[in-house]
């Protein structure tokens, strides 16, 4: 993990993440940018990223994800996971449907997928679940700071989000 003060290359992110980065199999930058565009509806193309090419993904306002090639070995999948909030939540979710990606449906406003696939040639191309949500999730925009922490996904309650200084 690489913590980065604010930097103009991140744009307005001063809080949160302003991206994350997934080292991936030689070749396979192509086929997850032709996914996220036509699967996801998240325009993304290919740049060089550290000498190799990257699928670059925007996924906010200065939020990026990418998916750089590398040569190294790919660890297992290992379970961890991604959060993001779309807009358009139905298309996807028919297109992945469509194809037997969706892994997890857990309500009106949640569900998950785990597998990248060239949308092409259906190949596997990297695995990190996403977990997506709508934007009227219960839970979508809430304040990064000064949270209540006994707000959980579980036990939400609107308008409880401030912190009061007890329990």
């Amino acid at each position: 993990m690489r913590c980065h003060a604010p930097a103009p290359e991140f744009g307005d992110t001063e809080l949160g993440l302003a991206y994350v980065e997934f080292d991936v199999p030689p070749g396979s930058a192509e086929g997850i940018a032709r996914f996220y565009t036509e699967i996801m509806a998240a325009p993304s193309n290919v740049v060089k990223r550290h000498g190799a090419p990257a699928a670059q993904v925007p996924i906010g306002r200065g939020q990026r994800l990418w998916y750089t090639e590398t040569r190294e070995p790919i660890p297992p999948y290992d379970g961890h996971h991604i959060e993001i909030y779309i807009a358009d939540f139905s298309t996807p979710y028919k297109k992945l449907l469509e194809r037997g990606l969706i892994t997890l449906e857990t309500d009106e406003h949640e569900w998950r997928f785990q597998r990248i696939v060239d949308p092409k040639t259906g190949k596997p191309l990297f695995e990190i679940e996403h977990e997506v949500r709508s934007l009227r999730h219960p839970l979508y925009a809430r304040p990064l700071v000064n949270r209540n922490p006994l707000q959980t996904n579980t036990a939400y309650q609107r308008n409880q989000d401030a912190f009061r200084g007890k329990y």
